[in-house]
C-alpha cells in the first residue's frame, strides 16, 4: 500500500494474500514465484501492477503475493479481485505443473531441505537476512499471511490507531488461525505460524520484541522505544545497514512511517480470499468502534502494558477460538462487563454489536460460518481426526486448494 500519507483513518486499505505455489500432484513446494512474475513482466522483477491489485515476491521462492495495488477506498469488491487474480496465477502455473496453495503453513514441508531464497531483484536484503538470522526455519521459510495496511494522516490519529490495534492484536489467531500441522503433524498448537514467528529473530530480540508492540503514540516515541534499539542491536551483524529500515521491524504490527500506515501481520491466510476478506471486515470494524472510543477512552488504551496482551495472545496462539479470557480490564475495552469469556463467544458479541454498513455483502455470513464451525486450523483437525498418514493430509489440503480455486469456505 503506498500514497497513503493523505489519507486520515480509515479513508483507505492496504491488503497483502500470501500463497504457496506447490506442485499439482504432489502439493509439495515448487521454488517459482519468478517465474510467474516473469511470465507476466517479460524479466524477472519483484511486482508487477495488475489494475487493482499488484503481485510481488517474498523472502522465499516458493511464496507469491497478491495485493491491493494502492489504498483501495472500499472493500466490497476485493474478495472477487484477489479470487479473480487467483485464477489468473493458477493459470499460468498450471502450464509448470503447480497450482497455489492456502493457509498458513504447509504442513509436510521440510524448510532446512526446500527453502529457496529469491535471488534476482532486492536480493542482498534477502541475503542479509539468511546471513544474520538464518531463513531455513519454518519461521522464514514456512508461513503464508494477510497483512492489513491501515492510513493514519498524523501523530494524534497515529496514537490512537496503534493504541486500538494492540488491545486487538491478541484476539486475532482466535479468528483466524489456520496453522495447526507442522512437520506432517499436530503439535496441539492451533497457530504454529506465529509460534514460529515469535522466535525467528531470536538472534536480535528486538527485531521481533515479545510480538505484542511497545505502548508507543507518537513518531518520537517510536523512534526511541523501538526504531533505535533495534537498529543499534542489528549494526554489529549489518555494517552496510542494508537491514536497517522500518521492514527490519518485526513486530505483530509495525508502524510504516515511510507511506504513514500500520501494518498489521498476525492474521494467518485462510483458504480463500471470500474468508480473507470477512475477517478483515471484522477487524476494521472492531477497529473503527475502539477508535471512536465506543467503550473506553484512547488514554485509557493507551496506558496497556504488554503482558496482559501477550498473555492473551499466547493463549489464542495455543487454543483460538477456544481460549479463554479472565483480564476484566482488558475485557471492559470491547464492552465485556464479565470477567470470564471465550474468545469465540467475545468475537461474536463483536460481530452481532456492529453496525451493519460494517459488512459488505457476504462478508457477515463467512464470519458467522467461522464462529460456528470453528477457526480453519480447528476445520482442518476435524477433518484429518487422528489419522496424519501422508496420503489423508495430501487428500485434505487438496481439497483446500479447491476451496481456495472456487473462493469458497472449508466446512
Amino acid at each position: 500500500m503506498t500514497d497513503s500519507v493523505s489519507l486520515s483513518l480509515f479513508e483507505g486499505f492496504g491488503i497483502e494474500l500470501e500463497y504457496m505455489i506447490v506442485d499439482s500432484q504432489t502439493l509439495n513446494v515448487r521454488p517459482i514465484a519468478d517465474h510467474v512474475l516473469h511470465h507476466v513482466a517479460g524479466r524477472y522483477q519483484s511486482e508487477v501492477e495488475r489494475g487493482p491489485l499488484a503481485w510481488s515476491n517474498e523472502l522465499a521462492l516458493h511464496v507469491l503475493e497478491l495485493k491491493t495495488n494502492g489504498p483501495a477506498e472500499t472493500i466490497a469488491p476485493l474478495a472477487q479481485q484477489f479470487h479473480t487474480d487467483v485464477c489468473e496465477v493458477s493459470r499460468i502455473l498450471a502450464s509448470e505443473g503447480a497450482q497455489l496453495m492456502p493457509t498458513a503453513m504447509h504442513p509436510w514441508m521440510d524448510p532446512h531441505s526446500e527453502m529457496r531464497l529469491w535471488p534476482h531483484e532486492h536480493s542482498p536484503v534477502y541475503e542479509a537476512f539468511n546471513r544474520i538470522f538464518d531463513c531455513r526455519g519454518h519461521g522464514w521459510a514456512n508461513l503464508q499471511s494477510m497483512h492489513i495496511n491501515l492510513p493514519f494522516a498524523d501523530d494524534e490519529q497515529f496514537g490512537r490507531l496503534h493504541a486500538a490495534i494492540r488491545l486487538l492484536l491478541p484476539l486475532l489467531p482466535a479468528l483466524a488461525a489456520s496453522s495447526p500441522l507442522m512437520d506432517s503433524r499436530a503439535t496441539g498448537r492451533l497457530d504454529n505460524r506465529l509460534q514460529v514467528y515469535r522466535s525467528n529473530a531470536r538472534r536480535i530480540p528486538s527485531v521481533t520484541g515479545r510480538v505484542i508492540p511497545e505502548p508507543a503514540y507518537t513518531r518520537a516515541d517510536y523512534d526511541r522505544l523501538i526504531f533505535e534499539p533495534m537498529y543499534a542491536d542489528i549494526a554489529p551483524l549489518d555494517p552496510a545497514g542494508i537491514l536497517q529500515d522500518e521492514f527490519l521491524n518485526a513486530r505483530g504490527a509495525i508502524a510504516r512511517f515511510c507511506r504513514n500506515t500500520i501494518e498489521i501481520r498476525l492474521i494467518d491466510v485462510q483458504e480463500c480470499p471470500r474468508a480473507d476478506l470477512a475477517i478483515f471486515a471484522a477487524v476494521v470494524s472492531v477497529l473503527r468502534r475502539l477508535v471512536s472510543e465506543t467503550w473506553t477512552p484512547a488514554a485509557e488504551q493507551m496506558t496497556v502494558p504488554i503482558a496482559p496482551l501477550e498473555r492473551v495472545l499466547l493463549a489464542t496462539i495455543d487454543d483460538a477460538d477456544q481460549a479463554t479470557i479472565d483480564d476484566a480490564a482488558y475485557l471492559r475495552h470491547f464492552g465485556i462487563e464479565t470477567a470470564r469469556i471465550s474468545t469465540r463467544e467475545l468475537w461474536q458479541h463483536l460481530v452481532d454489536s456492529a453496525p451493519a454498513g460494517d459488512w459488505p455483502e457476504g462478508t457477515r455470513h463467512a464470519l458467522q460460518q467461522i464462529l460456528s464451525q470453528g477457526c480453519l486450523a480447528r476445520r482442518i483437525l476435524a477433518r484429518l481426526g487422528p489419522d496424519f498418514a501422508p496420503n489423508r493430509l495430501h487428500a485434505v489440503y487438496a481439497e483446500l486448494c479447491e476451496c481456495l480455486h472456487r473462493n469458497e469456505l472449508f466446512a
